[in-house]
Parts: structure tokens; C-alpha cells; sequence
């Protein structure tokens, strides 16, 4: 018989995932490992496999939250689509500003592992195109909504905010200050194209002296 295990497998992945987080996949021991969670190195083979195994399963676990988190953020009604979207990308412009940030677990394995390793490699793959659908659905409803001209790509705006979105993450984490990261984040914002003024909205527009 299977023996039931005697401890909170969430909890123990939690700790594992934040010693990960704070050293690094090269820079972590087993030994640490079993530190954090209170767990033998026995029972963490036991349980987890070896410590890349471990890795991978805590590192999906956070990719699915980072995709969990934009949906939940990007998701509503339409007419507050814009309203959702700049609140989502200044709020991660402050987010990476603070010096207490540890900075983005998956743009820190991103960095360190995809080269050497496949799972890794996909899965921060995937976590990437499934946040940059999100942004693409909202600015679909941007242009419902009539906030975005609907001639636009959404597809390649939400690429070049994701771009703006994780270019923001790499700059707060060398020092770069809130007050810079949310001007880059508004200039992005202000860069994407509004619909044209129709013949008659025109005619009513203030002219500009010469």
C-alpha cells in the first residue's frame, strides 16, 4: 500500500517555488530545498522526483497563475477594456519598480534555462502567447468598444505591449525608477491607434489657426 503522505503538498511546493525564486535553479541545493520545506531529502525524491522535476512542477504552477492572473485582469465588459488594460500594465510598471521585487520568476528562468532546457523552453513559451492572447481579446474589445480603430492588427498591438509588458519587468529589476517605467507605459498606451474621425466629427473640430 501507497503510504498517504503526512504533509500540505501546496505548502511545500509554495516554499520550494519562493527558494527557487530567490536563488535560482543553478544556485539552489537539494539540501536547501529540503531547508525550506521542512522535508527530508528522502521524502522530497519521494514525493517530486529530483530537483528537476521539482522545478518543472513548480514552475508550471506559476506559469498557470501568470495566465490565470491576465485573464482575470483582462476580462469584462467592454466599455471598461481600456480602463482594464491600462490599469494592468501600470500596475505591473509600479509593481517592477520596487526594489523589494524579486523580479518575474518566469522571466527569470526564461533567462537562465530555455537554452539548456526543453520543458522550460515550451512551457515559458506558452505562458508568453497565452498572456499575449489575453491583451489580444481585450483590445478586440477595445475596437468593439470604439477605443481602438478596428482596421488595427490586436494580434500585433497585444505582441508589442507584451513586448512593452516584459521590456517594463527587465527595467525595473536594474533600477530603472516607477516614474520612468509608467511614462514608457503610458507612451505605449498612447501609441495605439484611435479611429478616425468620421466627415462630420471633423467638420465640428476646433480648426487650428495658421
Amino acid at each position: 500500500m501507497v503510504r498517504p503522505r503526512k504533509f500540505d503538498e501546496e505548502s511545500v511546493l509554495t516554499a520550494a517555488r519562493d527558494q527557487f525564486w530567490t536563488t535560482g535553479y543553478a544556485g539552489t541545493s537539494m539540501d536547501a530545498i529540503a531547508a525550506a520545506t521542512g522535508l527530508g531529502k528522502g521524502s522530497l525524491y519521494g514525493a517530486f522526483g529530483g530537483k528537476r522535476e521539482l522545478f518543472h512542477r513548480v514552475f508550471g504552477d506559476h506559469c498557470d497563475e501568470a495566465i490565470q492572473l491576465a485573464n482575470r485582469r483582462l476580462s469584462g465588459a467592454d466599455e471598461q477594456a481600456l480602463e482594464r488594460l491600462t490599469a494592468y500594465l501600470m500596475d505591473h510598471a509600479a509593481f517592477s519598480s520596487d526594489p523589494r521585487h524579486r523580479g518575474c520568476l518566469l522571466a527569470k528562468t526564461t533567462a537562465e534555462l530555455t537554452e539548456h532546457d526543453e520543458v522550460v523552453s515550451a512551457r515559458s513559451l506558452g505562458a508568453f502567447q497565452a498572456v499575449q492572447q489575453a491583451i489580444t481579446a481585450d483590445l478586440e474589445a477595445c475596437q468593439r468598444n470604439g477605443d481602438i480603430d478596428p482596421a488595427a492588427d490586436p494580434r500585433q498591438l497585444a505582441a508589442l505591449l507584451l513586448a512593452v509588458h516584459r521590456g517594463i519587468e527587465a527595467l525595473g529589476k536594474a533600477g530603472t525608477d516607477e516614474s520612468t517605467l509608467r511614462n514608457i507605459t503610458e507612451t505605449a498606451l498612447a501609441g495605439l491607434p484611435r479611429p478616425a474621425l468620421s466627415p462630420a466629427e471633423n467638420a465640428g473640430s476646433p480648426r487650428r489657426s495658421a
